[in-house]
C-alpha cells in the first residue's frame, strides 16, 4: 500500500462488487481525475452532477474514436469534494454484472491514468481526509464482513461513531487535568511561586472520574471480541454417544451422519451457526478413547487426534454423555482433563429413560432425571463442584431439554442478549484502553506521593496519547496498514 503521508495524487480504481455474475457491478474512481476519466469512458447526454446518477453508456475505448462502439447501458454517479466517502472526487459506474463489461471498464480506467487501488484504499482515504476516524473505518470492514445481524448492528453503530462518542467524556476530563496542571504550573513559575496550585485531591477526583470512565468501556472487550469474532464448541463423548445427532439439532438441519452403529463420525464436521446474536463454530468429533480399547483401525486413530485437537482449541467444550449407560473410564478421564476449562455436561437420549419409565409422562420431566433410578449414571457427575453447572438432560431425537442447553451455552459464553453500544470489538482498541488505564494508575500512585506536576503530566500526555491511537489522532503508518490491508480491493 502507498505511503500514508503522500498527498494521494494519484487517481485509483476499483471494482467495489465481488467477482462473478450479477445484476450489477460497480467500477469505483476516486483522486483528481477521478471525473475526467470517468467521462473519458462513457457518452453522456448530460454533465456529472454532485451526487446525481445520470444515465450514459460505457464505450469501447480499444476502438477508434470515429468508431466508438457501445458496451454498455450504465449509470454514473459523482460524489464532489469533499462531500464524498473519500473526501475527493469520487465517481460511481453501475454497469450490468457482466465480468467481461466490469474487466473492459477497468482497463480502460487505468489506461487513461489510474491505477489499481489496494485493499481498502477507498476507506483508507475517507479516514487520511477526516471523513472517518479509525474506529470507524474499522466498522466498515466489520459490517461487511458480518454473519449474524447483531454483528451488523454492532458495526453499524460503530460506523456511525458509537465508540467515539463513548471514550470522548474520558479524554475531555483527562484534557481539563491535564490543562489546569499546566496553567497552575506556569502561574507558579511566575512571580508568586508561594501560590498552591491545583490541590492533590482535585487531582485525585478528575484521575478517578476517567478512570471510572474507562473501566467499564475495557470490560465492554469480552463481549465485543465474542460478538465479532464468535466462539467455537466442541461436542466430544464416547463413540455413539448421540453426538453428531446433537450437532443436527443444534444446527436444526441434518449435516452429520447420523447411523445407530458406534464410530460413524471418522472426522471432525464443522459448521458455522448464531445463537443470540453470537457466530459459532460447532465441531462434531470422533468418539474419543483415551482408556481401555485401542482405535479400530488408522481412521478411527486420526480421527481421535483430531478430536483431541479440537477439544484443545474449543473455546466450550460438550462433553455428551449416553443417558442410558453408566460413565466410562474414558468419560471419567474426559472430565478430569476439562476441569478448569468452560465445559458443559450432556446427558443424552433422556427419551429412552422415560420411554423405559413406568410413571405418567408428567412425573418425567428433565428436571426429575436426577431422582429417577434409570439415572444412577448421573450419579458420579452429580458429585461435581457445587460451583460447576449441573448436567444438562436432553434429547437429540425429541428436542426436549435443546431450550436449555442453548441458554447455558450462552451463559458459559457470557453473552448477553443486548449489544453494548460503543463496545471495544478488537485487540488493538482494547490495548489502547489498557495502555491509558495503565498511565492513570501510575498518575494515582505519583498523585498520592506527591511527586512534582512535571512528572505526573508526563504519564497523564501519556494516557491522552493512547486513546489518541484508539480513534486514530495520533497512530503509526505500520499501523494503519495493518488495518486497511485486511480490506477487500474497492473499499
Amino acid at each position: 500500500m502507498p505511503s500514508l503521508k503522500d498527498n494521494n495524487a494519484d487517481t485509483i480504481a476499483a471494482i467495489s462488487t465481488p467477482p462473478g455474475r450479477g445484476g450489477i457491478g460497480i467500477v469505483r474512481l476516486s483522486g483528481p481525475s477521478a471525473v475526467a476519466i470517468a467521462r473519458s469512458l462513457v457518452q453522456l447526454t448530460a454533465p456529472l452532477e454532485h451526487a446525481r446518477a445520470k444515465f450514459t453508456r460505457i464505450v469501447d475505448t480499444e476502438t477508434s474514436d470515429a468508431n466508438k462502439q457501445v458496451l454498455d447501458e450504465a449509470v454514473a454517479t459523482a460524489f464532489f469534494a469533499p462531500h464524498s466517502y473519500t473526501g475527493e472526487d469520487l465517481v460511481e459506474l453501475a454497469t450490468h454484472g457482466s465480468p467481461v463489461v466490469l474487466e473492459a471498464v477497468m482497463r480502460a480506467a487505468l489506461a487513461a491514468g489510474a491505477r489499481l487501488a489496494e485493499p481498502g484504499e477507498f476507506t483508507q482515504r475517507a479516514f487520511l481526509s477526516g471523513r472517518l476516524d479509525l474506529t470507524q473505518a474499522e466498522a466498515v470492514h466489520d459490517l461487511i464482513a458480518a454473519k449474524t445481524l447483531d454483528q451488523a448492528r454492532m458495526a453499524a453503530q460503530q460506523l456511525g461513531g458509537a465508540l467515539s462518542r463513548r471514550v470522548a467524556p474520558a479524554k475531555e476530563t483527562l484534557l481539563h487535568l491535564i490543562t489546569l496542571l499546566e496553567a497552575g504550573m506556569d502561574f507558579a513559575s511566575g512571580e508568586l511561586d508561594d501560590v498552591d496550585v491545583v490541590p492533590s485531591a482535585q487531582i485525585a477526583e478528575f484521575l478517578n472520574r476517567t478512570r471510572a470512565q474507562l473501566e467499564p468501556l475495557a470490560a465492554s472487550f469480552t463481549r465485543g471480541q465474542l460478538l465479532r469474532n464468535g466462539a467455537a464448541l466442541a461436542l466430544v463423548g464416547r463413540p455413539n454417544a448421540g453426538k453428531s445427532s446433537l450437532f443436527n439439532r443444534l444446527l436444526a438441519r441434518d449435516r452429520a451422519i447420523v447411523t445407530p452403529i458406534p464410530g460413524t463420525t471418522r472426522d471432525t464436521v464443522e459448521e458455522t451457526f448464531a445463537l443470540g446474536g453470537i457466530p459459532l463454530r460447532l465441531i462434531d468429533t470422533a468418539g474419543i478413547r483415551l482408556t481401555g480399547d485401542a482405535p479400530a483401525d488408522e481412521a478411527e486413530a486420526q480421527g481421535i487426534a483430531r478430536s483431541r485437537e479440537a477439544l484443545a482449541d474449543a473455546d466450550l467444550v460438550l462433553l455428551i454423555h449416553d443417558a442410558t449407560t453408566p460413565l466410562s473410564d474414558d468419560e471419567r478421564a474426559l472430565m478430569k482433563s476439562l476441569e478448569g476449562r468452560p465445559n458443559l455436561i450432556v446427558h443424552n437420549k433422556i427419551d429412552l429413560l422415560q420411554s423405559a419409565s413406568t410413571n405418567s409422562p408428567t412425573e418425567n420431566s428433565p428436571s426429575d432425571l436426577s431422582s429417577r433410578p434409570e439415572s444412577a449414571p448421573f450419579a458420579d457427575v452429580a458429585e461435581r463442584p457445587a460451583s460447576e453447572a449441573a448436567p444438562i438432560p436432553t434429547s437429540a431425537l425429541t428436542g426436549e431439554g435443546l431450550e436449555q442447553l442453548r441458554a447455558a451455552i450462552l451463559d458459559h459464553l457470557k453473552a448477553s442478549t443486548t449489544v453494548e453500544t460503543g463496545a471495544l470489538t478488537t485487540l488493538r482498541q482494547v490495548e489502547a484502553v489498557h495502555a491509558a488505564l495503565a498511565k492513570l494508575a501510575q498518575a494515582t500512585e505519583a498523585n498520592a506521593a506527591a511527586v512534582p506536576h512535571e512528572v505526573l503530566l508526563l504519564d497523564l500526555h501519556a494516557a491522552l496519547q493512547s486513546l489518541d491511537t484508539l480513534t486514530g489522532t495520533t497512530t503509526t503508518d505500520d499501523i494503519l496498514g495493518r488495518i486497511f490491508s485486511t480490506f477487500c480491493i474497492g473499499k
